[in-house]
């Protein structure tokens, strides 16, 4: 059987469709890449903005109209969302939610998915890594907590043989991912379990680079960032801020205010030389006047970030948020992204050129039709060079030598 896998959204849901194509390939199956050469094809779906949720049903029709013979299995957040839309969709055999994602392999094959081993890579170079699932914060916009159910994580040493897996089979970074990673072992009974866990990766692993995806400020602790005296954990936060206006923040039913938000980036910045600190900004949440998403986009300058991902409030039913009055005019919404994106814009490039005219590690993930090599710094900083080798999977030191927008031009001198 030939298996075609597409993953939507977050991080998380790029680590689960890794372990998918594992356990397609130990269970005999070809995992191809492209839709027209499969019998299957499996989409990991999003729903967690209406954007989202059509995106997902448009990948799912357009898999379908591209190869109408495969059959098509959604998994994940939209059949846990909507399953009546999806049961009556008849390109759709399969629609699987997240109660039952880890029996995909099982349902598609009939057969029963393969111990957890590591696979060689194929996707990319490096490996998601799922350590935590499920959350238990409440922001009255955010379905996830509904999607994915309480918190939950893997046992260390658990994860330690996972990523000693990947590193074994050749993966050079590793990117631990989570519903909530801020959260990671509190179920468990620790307090300081994260801290705990990326101690032990670098210490029992070795792992060339390890990298964290998405916490929450409010889960951090200002001595956690003493574990970045080991060179092998990346200089890269993202620190999701969502508003700079505190009585936004309150509607949100964030757990930060923007005072404890700043403290917590000082704190950071003091113990990482040259951190990219990255976030995540809405614009439009109700209620959000002219004079709040002013007091916002100051704040987002003020914290000099290194890349943005802006988007418009999304009303999602069921939610606390759908039911606050103040609603935002879709035609502002745009007006106020547009504006940010505007920022986040010119503080990439601003992060980027500081590296101009330096030497850094580059890991080269993979070779575009133009000849040119693209790869990342541990900062997460976008690279491109040519070369007569093969780069791909290989960490080379690289001069940076120019700028073109937020992307930089290297030249591989080891």
């Amino acid at each position: 059987m030939n298996v075609y896998l597409h993953s939507l959204g977050c991080r998380l849901n790029q680590s689960e469709i890794q372990e998918l194509a594992r356990q397609f390939a130990a269970a005999g199956c070809a995992v191809v890449e492209t839709p027209g050469e499969a019998d299957v094809c499996v989409v990991n779906t999003c729903v967690v903005t209406a954007q989202a949720e059509r995106k997902s049903r448009h990948v799912l029709s357009a898999l379908h109209r591209q190869n109408p013979h495969a059959r098509v299995a959604a998994i994940g957040c939209y059949p846990t969302f909507a399953p009546e839309r999806l049961a009556a969709a008849p390109e759709i055999a399969w629609s699987i939610p997240n109660a039952d994602k880890e029996r995909t392999v099982a349902l598609v094959t009939g057969g029963e998915p393969a111990p957890a081993t590591a696979m060689r890579p194929a996707f990319r170079t490096r490996a998601f890594v799922k350590v935590q699932e499920g959350c238990e914060n409440h922001c009255t916009y955010c379905i996830v907590r509904y999607l994915r159910g309480p918190a939950r994580s893997w046992p260390l040493d658990d994860v330690v043989a996972t990523v000693r897996a990947h590193v074994a089979a050749g993966y050079r970074e590793v990117v631990l991912t989570g519903v909530n990673l801020g959260a990671y072992g509190r179920d468990l009974g620790h307090a300081r379990s994260l801290h705990e866990l990326v101690a032990a990766l670098l210490e029992r692993t070795e792992v060339a680079r390890l990298r964290l995806s998405s916490l929450e400020p409010w889960d951090v602790e200002p001595d956690f960032f003493g574990l970045w005296e080991d060179a092998r954990l990346c200089r890269h936060l993202h620190l999701p801020l969502q508003s700079g206006c505190d009585a936004t923040l309150r509607r949100m039913g964030r757990r930060n205010t923007t005072a404890a938000y700043a403290r917590l980036v000082a704190a950071a910045r003091a113990a990482i030389p040259d951190l990219s600190l990255t976030t995540d900004v809405m614009v439009g949440f109700p209620g959000e006047d002219a004079p709040a998403f002013e007091e916002s986009l100051a704040f987002v300058e003020q914290m000099d970030f290194a890349r943005l991902h802006v988007f418009p409030y999304s009303l999602r039913p069921g939610t606390a948020a759908a039911r606050l009055a103040g609603r935002v005019p879709w035609a502002v919404c745009q007006e106020r992204a547009a504006r940010m994106r505007a920022l986040g814009a010119r503080q990439a490039a601003a992060f980027a050129q500081r590296f101009v005219g330096r030497e850094m590690t580059v890991l080269w993930e993979r070779r575009r039709s133009n000849g040119r090599y693209h790869g990342l710094t541990d900062t997460y900083v976008t690279v491109v060079a040519r070369h007569t080798d093969d780069l791909c999977n290989a960490i080379t030191r690289t001069r940076l030598v120019a700028i073109r927008g937020d992307v930089l031009e290297g030249e591989v001198i080891e």
